[in-house]
């Protein structure tokens, strides 16, 4: 797998939401290297201080270029937010394991909640063609994103917000039972917060539909040299933990301990 280390321009950075921003970085290399579920790793200035780079899924590709879908929530994504075009920036990528691709006529359902949406968005247009359903949940109207801002055009997403100011009133996960419900064959691709996987596995367990999740956690080196990006492993896998980095980030849920995350 090639792995990419250079200097990128930005050339977008805006904000597409209350405090969330998607950032477009000039890198066609990675781009085209690139797949669905994989990520980089961000030194978020163009000096050593913060020291350590930041992972971000790759939410997207076009023209040679990649998306990066963030939210303001510390100093390193404040600085982020406050980089302007044209600033040159140091990244490292396209790293780890992404999504396996489904087999012939599987429905493809595709869960995200929150800033859990930006990888299934690189994998839903990889799947043009394939019969996709695509749900993201929010907990509010505000926080949502137009498919079209994140470069989805023709892409339909049906959206739960947790106040039911918009769409579905109540967890994504609902939406996604509603669909396990329907006839054919299915597979499900997730990624979002712990509590959220947790549930999305269990569905599927008792559907017996696949399901790959992609897992979020803090990472130091995305390489697998600090060993700090642990994650349970299911009993019977023959390890006690996984390194998201290195293992994943994409993983079969059937593999993770959901009741030690």
């Amino acid at each position: 797998m090639a792995v990419f280390e250079h200097k990128v321009k930005v050339l977008r950075n805006e904000e597409v939401a209350p405090n969330t921003f998607l950032m477009e970085l000039e890198s066609p290399s990675i781009a085209f290297a690139a797949k669905p579920g994989q990520f980089v790793m961000l030194r978020v200035s163009g000096g050593i201080d913060p020291l350590l780079r930041r992972p971000f899924s790759i939410c997207n590709t076009m023209n040679g270029n990649i998306l990066l879908l963030y939210r303001m929530v510390g100093r390193g994504t404040r600085i982020m937010a406050e980089t302007t075009v044209g600033t040159e920036l140091w990244v490292l990528g396209p790293l780890g394991k992404g999504f396996e691709p489904p087999e012939a006529r599987e429905d493809c359902l595709l869960v995200g909640g929150g800033m859990g949406i930006a990888p299934l968005v690189f994998l839903a247009r990889s799947l043009e063609g394939r019969s996709v359903s695509f749900m993201a949940g929010y907990g509010t109207v505000a926080e949502i994103i137009s498919p079209e801002q994140l470069g989805m055009q023709g892409i339909e997403i049906a959206v739960a917000t947790e106040d039911g100011s918009a769409g579905y009133h109540g967890l994504v996960s609902g939406l996604l039972e509603k669909a396990l419900g329907k006839k054919g064959k299915k597979i499900v691709y997730s990624c979002g917060p712990a509590p959220m996987l947790k549930r999305v596995a269990s569905l599927c367990f008792e559907k017996q539909v696949d399901c790959q999740v992609s897992l979020e956690t803090a990472m130091a080196c995305g390489l697998g040299a600090c060993r700090g990006c642990a994650f349970p492993a299911a009993a019977g896998s023959g390890r006690s933990f996984y390194h998201v980095c290195q293992d994943g980030p994409v993983f079969s849920a059937i593999t993770i301990d959901w009741e030690n995350v």
